[in-house]
């Protein structure tokens, strides 16, 4: 159970923030086997006050249209896994936004070696317990 949370400056439209969900949901499907209607992504718009990074790191230059994805996940994929997810959401983002693919920067967070005590979907339950 993926939780995505976005960031990004204020002032993309409806359609171009539905995309980059889309696209997130899309690439973990395709990677990390994640079930049909596991869909859970949180896009928190900012303004250009809120909004620090550096222009440039690590060779890549980053502009204001730059979108930092942090991605929930249980500890239970590979590395190579991992790369192919990163490769996966870059590309689907480029080809549905139109975004410079230098202008992503993604952060897996495994929660657990297995975690499954660390989600609960609703009524206070950790469902993955059951």
């Amino acid at each position: 159970m993926p939780l995505t949370r976005v960031s990004l400056i204020r002032g993309k439209s409806r359609e171009y923030k539905e995309n980059i969900a889309e696209s997130i949901y899309q690439a973990l499907i395709e990677e990390f086997d994640v079930p049909k209607n596991d869909k859970f992504v949180v896009i928190n718009e900012h303004d250009r006050d809120n909004f620090y990074y550096a222009e440039n790191y690590l060779g890549l230059k980053k502009t204001d249209d730059l979108i930092i994805i942090q991605i929930f996940i249980n500890n239970t994929r590979t590395v190579e896994q991992k790369k192919r997810l990163y490769q996966s959401i870059t590309e689907k983002l480029h080809q549905s936004t139109g975004i410079e693919k230098s202008n992503l920067l993604i952060s897996l967070v495994d929660v657990g070696d297995v975690g499954k005590e660390n989600w609960s979907f609703g009524d206070g339950i950790a469902q993955y317990l059951l």
